[in-house]
């Protein structure tokens, strides 16, 4: 399923890297997810691996949205106890960290499980409880370890009540980590007009809001929701040409998922994905994984598959990494300190070798403006007096090459 050279997958493993879309119960390990089911009873008896199994399996061939979300119905079943959700989170800060992620926002959705005890409240308190655990056992200083922050999820098929439920406890646990909502789930299920008082009141909380759509054709929903104006969109890739270049004149930053995209068929494939129309119009982007452990993929597999499939070089990935720091729900101060780190972060080599790139193309310019000029001076000999402002180099804007900022500084400041 993964097409990318292994060099491209090696450049991709060492960028500093922000996750955007990622689902806690979606994180699970392979192995901890059969470990746990052989723990779970279901109706008095153990669940069936089998049928774990054969769901499971259903990440490498392709299922259709309703096997997706049959997946995570029998997911849930087995993660939503207070130490499998503890665990989860720990292993999730793990296997982000030893890709190089320096930053995530993982959502989740408080359960209700009263068979286990699981209440929304304590649900959360393992979430952070495993948070704390991952920080305990990390070798690394705080400051420099992985930063994560948390969006509680809307599941858009438990009605408007719950929601507004939802948005209350993300309100409430602000101080402890807690930067916004997301609006997930099949989007077959639920009304967009229905779930919408829950995300006003999101708004009105001064909670950043994410909504997922997209994901399949719903035109009509689509749009309310881009009239909406959320903080970021998730997917976004079965949209009509309008609502395409509607979703470009927003400006809103779209969380980018390419595996999860292809696996539930919202594509068919990589090539067909909407991305490049996104990207060629500086569309602000973010690279995600959505789902990693149950689509068995990383954040640098995206980036080594965007690298692959869409023919960026080595400074488009760059920028791409370093713009994603830029698309946090972090506050202004918080953000600048991430996109420093994240500069930072860059393995020296690679800094030096576009450093050496912007140079070498500062010096071409610089060589062709003096070329320009030259020639400008010769045609003002033949009585032919060059257009004022246009003999450094094309634009009515005037400035030799040597005196513009090179493409590097560009990149820093955009990042």
């Amino acid at each position: 399923m993964f097409s990318y050279a292994s060099a491209e997958l090696e450049f991709c493993q060492r960028l500093p890297k922000v996750e955007l879309h990622a689902h806690l119960n979606g994180c699970v390990r392979d192995g901890t997810l059969k470990e746990l089911a052989g723990q779970t009873l279901l109706g008095g008896q153990p669940m069936c691996l089998d049928q774990l199994v054969t769901l499971t399996e259903l990440s490498k061939s392709s299922p259709t949205l309703g096997e997706c979300f049959a997946l995570f119905e029998v997911l849930h079943q087995v993660t939503t106890t207070h130490a499998a959700i503890r665990r989860i989170a720990r292993e999730a800060l793990e296997d982000f960290a030893a890709d190089n992620v320096l930053y995530a926002e993982i959502r989740t959705t408080p359960k209700v499980r009263p068979e286990a005890g699981v209440a929304p409240e304590s649900y959360m308190d393992s979430v952070f409880q495993g948070i704390e655990d991952y920080y305990l056992a990390s070798r690394k200083p705080r400051g420099k370890d992985i930063h994560v922050r948390l969006l509680l999820s809307i599941n858009r098929q438990r009605g408007v009540g719950e929601a507004m439920e939802t948005v209350r406890l993300a309100a409430a646990l602000r101080e402890r980590g807690v930067v916004g909502v997301d609006l997930t789930g099949n989007p077959t299920q639920g009304e967009w007009l229905e779930l919408r008082p829950a995300l006003d009141l999101a708004r009105k909380e001064g909670l950043k809001v994410s909504l997922e759509a997209g994901e399949g054709y719903n035109p009509s929903e689509t749009q309310a929701m881009l009239e909406w104006r959320p903080d970021r969109l998730g997917h976004c890739c079965c949209l009509n040409p309008a609502l395409e270049q509607a979703l470009v004149r927003s400006g809103i930053p779209l969380e980018v998922c390419l595996t999860s995209n292809l696996l539930t068929r919202a594509v068919k494939s990589y090539g067909e994905h909407r991305f490049p129309l996104y990207y060629q119009s500086g569309h602000p982007l973010a690279l995600c994984t959505d789902d990693p452990g149950i689509l068995n993929t990383t954040l640098s597999r995206e980036y080594a598959i965007a690298s692959h499939a869409f023919k960026l070089t080595q400074r488009q990935l760059v920028a791409l990494a370093l713009g994603a720091a830029s698309h946090t729900f972090l506050e202004e101060e918080e953000a600048e300190e991430l996109r420093e780190r994240m500069k930072a972060a860059l393995p020296r080599d690679i800094r030096f070798r576009l450093e050496r790139e912007s140079a070498a193309a500062a010096s071409a310019a610089s060589t062709a403006t003096t070329a320009s000029l030259a020639e400008g001076s010769a045609m003002s000999e033949d009585g032919v007096r060059p257009v004022r402002g246009q003999a450094a180099g094309g634009g009515g804007g005037g400035g030799g090459g040597g005196k513009l900022p090179p493409a590097w500084r560009r990149m820093w400041a955009q990042a």
